[in-house]
């Protein structure tokens, strides 16, 4: 079993929202996950992401792999350079 931290829309019609979740890599994208780590609201220009960092580290470290956006948005946290660094 393979486990990714990804998205999962919440949103409405033309109003994006995420829930940051960690979930198999088998099941649906808005469908059954393991965790909710935190959230990603594309339309605020600055706070639009809130993260977990204990959470988040915790998963990475147990082998979880974020897909490209979500790496994208811990990047911008400063979560993925502590997991480089705790290597």
């Amino acid at each position: 079993m393979s486990v990714k931290i990804r998205l999962k829309r919440i949103g409405t019609h033309k109003k994006p929202y995420y829930r940051v979740v960690i979930a198999d890599e088998r099941c649906p994208r808005d469908g059954r996950f393991i965790e909710m780590i935190g959230t990603y609201d594309p339309l605020k220009q600055e706070g639009g992401t809130k993260v977990d960092q204990e959470k988040a580290l915790g998963w990475l470290k147990k082998g979880a792999v974020p897909t490209d956006t979500v790496r994208a948005l811990l990047s911008k946290a400063g979560i993925m350079k502590q997991h480089a660094a705790a290597k």
